[in-house]
């Protein structure tokens, strides 16, 4: 069978509104998915914390943004960490030093994400109580 034989994937003939629903489905599914893997759902935890917080130590709307939008590029860049590592195990259990080099990078992702997040709360928590 020629490439131009083969039947399209369905899920691309979407179009419209349906398309909008499925994919929402298709989000969701990836939510409930992270939801069984430790890390995400300690960022989850983590998370319902922060946002609320964000609103009591931010003083206006552009720190209240920046404090809850470095907790959601951390729980982000953990849903792409969880895709890409999910994608490697698919290939293969076998060790590989491209698989290996692949996670670690996915991981460094996380790893440099939380330190902004980091950061700034720091900076913020530093400048509402010790700052003028």
């Amino acid at each position: 069978m020629v490439e131009s034989d083969k039947p399209s994937n369905p899920q691309k003939q979407r179009k419209g509104i349906n398309r909008i629903v499925h994919a929402l489905g298709y989000s969701l599914q990836g939510l409930h998915s992270a939801f069984y893997e430790p890390a995400f759902r300690q960022e989850l935890w983590l998370s319902l914390l922060l946002i609320p917080a964000s609103f009591w130590l931010g003083k206006n709307w552009v720190e209240i943004s920046l404090l809850a939008a470095t907790v959601f590029l951390v729980m982000i860049v953990e849903l792409l960490n969880t895709g890409l590592e999910t994608a490697i195990d698919r290939i293969g259990p076998q060790w590989h030093d491209l698989s290996k080099r692949c996670k670690d990078l996915g991981s460094a992702a996380v790893l440099l994400s939380l330190i902004l997040c980091l950061g700034v709360w720091l900076s913020a928590i530093y400048h509402c109580w010790l700052g003028s």
